[in-house]
């Protein structure tokens, strides 16, 4: 660490003590003493540095040399805005971004700029920090002396830095960029930094035109990558490939490229083609675990079941991306049928992004292998072990029951939980589905009712209540009144959009129904929305259109109730 403190060495220091002034003050020139690695020795004018600075700077040179980073900060940003010397100002701004202190940083890079008017690295880091000070106009103006002096720009920082400020401020700053690219029509740099606020303010199209008037030959790989992003973001994700793939061939080691590559064939779900791409990135980088987990990924989704557990045996063994690779590794073990493998790689996930999921996929594996006293072993010990997730173990194996037709057990076990939680509403609102299957719609009311009452602005609540008695009672005034309060607070909810289209239909308003019912199918084609469009359809006598829909839900959901219920119920009607 001691090299952000090489400006000034203990013997310069110590020599130059010796040089008194008349007027008590040392005359020495700090930008002589060598330069670090990220700063650059300028040709600055001396500074006569009085008795009391040299103290300060020699303070700090040996905290630095401590390891008190705060103490030679403290003291370099003083002496910056004491002496305004520009050597001193530049070592405060690079201690003060190596210690992420912003403002003292800013105002260090003030000081050097102001004091170094010719000095391009001084204007170009004193634009950066007013950047991200979000002092864009400021920043701007320092930027352009850089490039009227044909120095080294960074408006693609400028621009990025500017992304997600007010319209208003990038409004401003596209015209700065469109005033100097009148000046300079062929800088990349220039015409890139535009074409980025203009992707921000929705005027995708606009900067897709932009960067493809630029001489494709010469572009370079981070314009490419913008282009084939835009293309994706226009739904041209297919144009997008020929781009990357041609920067590929001049550029064939460039990750980001090949990257960019691999990924668009994801999106366009050329997976064996992306597989081939990944492998070569990490051979290019082996020891990147991220490029490993992608590869294990893209294997499970070709089904390539060995090759997936290759490599995510490879991550645990590395004790990278543990808990993901143990989840997907019992994923794996799962679809290879080797189901003691799988509950093992399952257990191993600890509480954090994949744990629930894990203990999700556990319990559908012991019920469906009528293993039910494993199961509820297996969360008593859970709940033991992690008492802060107690709730969602509840709601998960209650949940898991209900679904495997276990619906007495989950009925004792969410009585259970809510012994220990009683007032908590995700598990009233599952008690409330569990008696639903035991046709205890008075329970289901009196839970669904008490969280209304506690949250009347619960619109999974007022929906579910009102869809039960829609569905399962003549209340059918009192069940539109609770989904249309639903609906009003999520309008853009497909099940309530589905819910109030039922009720609808059961009132006798088919167009109404078909219409809402077309809504919710349009944004989720699930099988009960399915079922209730198709219905609604049928009774129409656009039998034809409903058999379809039925059929399309059939394909994703082949052994759904509700369908086969309502398709057999209304096809015999018939017959």
């Amino acid at each position: 660490m001691n090299k952000y403190f090489s400006l000034i060495s203990i013997s310069f220091i110590l020599s130059g003590c010796q040089i008194l002034t008349s007027d008590n003050s040392v005359s020495t020139n700090l930008t002589e003493a060598p330069a670090t690695p990220q700063t650059t020795t300028a040709s600055e004018p001396s500074a006569d540095f009085t008795t009391d600075t040299l103290i300060s700077l020699l303070t700090a040179e040996i905290a630095g040399q401590r390891d008190r980073f705060d103490i030679a900060s403290e003291h370099y940003s003083q002496q910056a805005q004491i002496t305004g010397d520009p050597g001193v100002a530049e070592r405060s701004l690079h201690i003060a971004e190596y210690m992420g202190d912003k403002q003292r940083a800013l105002d260090s890079a003030l000081i050097w700029a102001d004091a170094a008017p010719d000095n391009l690295e001084a204007q170009r880091s004193a634009a950066i920090q007013l950047a991200q000070a979000k002092r864009y106009e400021e920043a701007m103006q320092r930027m352009e002396t850089v490039l009227l002096a044909n120095g080294d720009t960074q408006f693609d920082f400028l621009a990025l830095s500017a992304v997600r400020s007010d319209r208003k401020t990038r409004q401003a700053l596209l015209q700065s960029f469109d005033r100097l690219i009148s000046k300079q029509p062929h800088n990349q740099q220039l015409i890139f930094s535009k074409a980025i606020l203009l992707s921000q303010d929705e005027r995708s199209e606009e900067a897709l035109q932009l960067l493809e008037a630029q001489p494709k030959k010469t572009a370079a790989p981070a314009i490419t990558l913008l282009r084939a992003r835009l293309l994706s973001r226009l739904n041209r994700g297919e144009e997008a490939l020929p781009l990357l793939r041609n920067a590929l061939k001049n550029q064939p080691n460039d990750n980001r490229l090949r990257m960019a590559y691999a990924r668009q064939l994801i999106d366009l779900n050329q997976l064996e083609e992306a597989r081939a791409e990944f492998i070569e990135l990490l051979q290019q980088s082996p020891n990147d675990d991220e490029l490993r987990f992608s590869l294990a990924l893209i294997n499970m989704d070709l089904e390539a079941w060995l090759e997936a557990q290759v490599y995510l045996e490879d991550l645990i063994s590395r004790g990278s991306y543990t808990d993901a690779a143990y989840y997907n590794l019992g994923r794996v073990f799962q679809e290879l049928d080797e189901i003691e493998q799988a509950l093992s790689a399952y257990n191993a996930v600890q509480p954090g992004q994949n744990y629930l999921a894990a203990q999700q996929r556990t319990s559908t594996l012991l019920l469906e292998n009528q293993r039910l006293s494993d199961n509820t072993v297996h969360f008593e010990m859970q709940r033991m072990i992690n008492t802060d997730l107690a709730i969602q173990l509840y709601l998960i194996e209650t949940e898991s029951l209900a679904t495997h037709d276990q619906v007495e057990t989950a009925w004792l076990r969410i009585n259970q939980a809510l012994k220990h939680y009683p007032d908590d509403p995700s598990l009233l609102y599952t008690r409330a589905m569990v008696a639903e299957k035991r046709n205890d719609l008075a329970q289901l009311e009196e839970d669904l009712r008490l969280i209304i009452k506690r949250d009347p602005e619960n619109a999974m609540a007022l929906n579910a209540l009102g869809y039960t008695l829609a569905d399962r009672t003549e209340r059918l005034q009192e069940a539109r009144q609770l989904i249309e309060q639903a609906h009003q607070l999520e309008p853009n909810d497909a099940a309530i959009t589905d819910s109030l289209g039922w009720v609808y239909y059961r009132l006798g308003d088919l167009v109404a129904a078909e219409r809402l019912l077309r809504e919710a199918f349009s944004t989720y084609p699930d099988a009960e929305v399915a079922a209730h469009l198709g219905e609604v359809l049928w009774q129409q006598g656009k039998r034809k259109e409903a058999r379809r829909i039925w059929n399309q839900a059939l394909e994703s959901q082949p052994n759904n109730s509700v369908l086969l219920e309502t398709m057999q119920r209304l096809i015999n009607k018939d017959l």
